[in-house]
């Protein structure tokens, strides 16, 4: 290893330069361009998953969150389950009621999941493109930038996972229903 003559500094210097630290979040591992390019794909993806969902839910009428797994008896005596979607509260209070396949049921249910983790993981990615400025702004505020980012993001974090358990545990025990 070279070192440089002490130069009055008190000490040599090495002519090697020391590794910088690990990062603690893996996203900062990654490149800043092919961060922000995965960044901006993600909020895309999440952009349209959104219109596509805004798209169906008003093709259909509604959604089955929204809606309900209900059980019908048919002439003879026998039952068999029906599903409903249900939305457009806006034209009543209640909502509008439609009748729909198994298929296209679970098909909403599922849709709307991945509204929850789509918009939670476009949020995320906004708050990624947009901390090196939250960080320059707040840098003489009452809460540093960084510790800020990162309570928020883990904020989104948990309440989008908290969503999406609900509606998991919701759309299971409708399927499971008698």
């Amino acid at each position: 290893m070279d070192t440089l003559p002490d130069k009055g500094l008190g000490f040599e210097l090495s002519g090697e330069r020391a590794a910088a630290p690990t990062p603690f979040c893996p996203v900062d591992r990654l490149p800043r361009r092919v961060r922000n390019k995965v960044c901006i794909a993600v909020i895309t993806l999440g952009a349209l998953n959104f219109l596509v969902y805004t798209v169906i839910y008003a093709g259909l009428g509604g959604d089955a969150h929204n809606g309900y797994r209900g059980v019908v008896e048919r002439p003879g005596g026998s039952r068999q389950a029906a599903y409903y979607l249900r939305g457009h509260h806006l034209r009543s209070l209640a909502g509008q009621e439609r009748q729909v396949s198994r298929g296209v049921w679970v098909f909403s249910y599922l849709h709307s999941i991945s509204l929850l983790l789509t918009s939670g993981a476009m949020i995320i990615s906004m708050l990624v493109l947009s901390r090196p400025h939250i960080i320059a702004t707040m840098r003489d505020g009452w809460i540093a930038g960084q510790t800020f980012v990162t309570v928020l993001g883990t904020i989104v974090v948990l309440v989008t996972l908290a969503a999406m358990v609900q509606f998991i545990w919701s759309f299971v025990a409708q399927l499971t229903a008698g």
